[in-house]
């Protein structure tokens, strides 16, 4: 798994979300950067790890957490739910957990109003295999849907999606997986440090009542809104920066 380090400063691990790659972080890196010392991981299948086909959260979680010293994870979309296994696991030595439009369960359920319903995941499965380009790009436009920058915000995406390669299809599909099945909701009275949900308010993937749900059942869980889409670190990347410093500041070293 490709891993590049870049700046100064406390440890930080940056994780991205489904068909993308570390680089879709290029505007929240360069204001990270000067304050952290930021780990920006390629998951399995995607970018510069792209020859790797398999694609598991929790196994993730750990070979990340082997390479990296303790740090502040940062999952954004399905890397948050990365991050969430590791502050999970006492292993993996975790300071503090943030998560950027991610939330412990995805999928709608007869308990879970906030979730996406499954047929949405469903057809994106199915499309992998059809029309691989176009299916990525319609995710690409469900992720910045509702944004005020919408537009903007998917060029960049567009832009940064195929910039270090096609991601392994069979990586995709266990992304899709993930997903659709992880619920780590009852997980959360586990977290043993601080976390940090940052939502967006016009997002249509991950509905901030979601985030909102999930700092209130995680111990020391605070929410953050922002007046965003699925991707709040392109169009506020100085928010969200500014969000995840003084939110370290209170992290025990």
């Amino acid at each position: 798994m490709h891993i590049d380090v870049q700046g100064n400063g406390p440890d930080l691990v940056l994780i991205h979300g489904w068909a993308m790659h570390g680089g879709v972080f290029a505007p929240l890196l360069e204001r990270l950067a000067p304050r952290f010392r930021v780990h920006l991981v390629d998951l399995p299948g995607h970018g510069r790890s792209r020859d790797e086909t398999d694609f598991d959260a929790a196994d993730c979680a750990r070979r990340i957490a082997a390479a990296t010293p303790r740090a502040l994870w940062v999952g954004w979309s399905l890397g948050g739910t990365v991050a969430l296994r590791a502050a999970l696991d006492t292993a993996t030595r975790a300071r503090g957990l943030a998560l950027i439009a991610s939330s412990p369960r995805f999928v709608a359920a007869p308990d879970w109003l906030h979730g996406v319903p499954m047929d949405v995941f469903t057809a994106f499965g199915s499309d992998l295999e059809a029309r691989y380009r176009d299916a990525i790009e319609r995710f690409l436009a469900l992720e910045t849907m509702g944004s005020p920058h919408a537009q903007a915000e998917l060029r960049e995406l567009k832009q940064q999606v195929f910039e270090r390669g096609e991601p392994s299809v069979a990586a995709l599909q266990d992304g899709l997986r993930t997903l659709e099945t992880e619920d780590l909701r009852d997980d959360l009275a586990r977290l043993s440090m601080p976390s940090l949900w940052i939502a967006g308010r016009r997002d249509r993937l991950v509905a901030p009542e979601a985030m909102r749900w999930a700092a209130g059942h995680a111990p020391g869980g605070r929410y953050l809104e922002l007046n965003s889409g699925h991707a709040p670190f392109i169009g506020h990347a100085d928010a969200v920066a500014a969000a995840i410093a003084a939110f370290d500041k209170e992290l025990p070293a």
